[in-house]
């Protein structure tokens, strides 16, 4: 990874933070709760580098199997979203 902002596959500035919030979003609608734009766009960017982090510990290529960068990411950053959420429950007691 050439920046810290990029997840990878061609993505970038922009494209990250549009995953980002998806991720986010998605991962509200999986755990349950509210979050608003800016809350997504951290949980999703903090979980697309623990999901990426993961991903590389397990050998994932999710890019070749969904034959572009897109959808892969999103799996990957919506699924390190989930983790951080029920993580921070955990945390917090709830």
């Amino acid at each position: 990874m050439n920046n810290i902002m990029e997840l990878g596959g061609g993505v970038h500035f922009w494209g990250t933070v549009l995953i980002g919030i998806l991720a986010g979003w998605l991962a509200h609608k999986v755990m349950g709760g509210r979050g608003g734009l800016i809350w997504n766009l951290i949980i999703g960017l903090v979980g697309s580098w623990i999901g990426f982090f993961a991903a590389g510990k397990l050998g994932l290529q999710l890019g070749e199997i969904f034959h572009g960068w897109f959808w892969g990411n999103l799996i990957v950053s919506a699924a390190g979203a989930i983790v951080l959420l029920f993580v921070l429950r955990v945390l917090r007691g709830r």
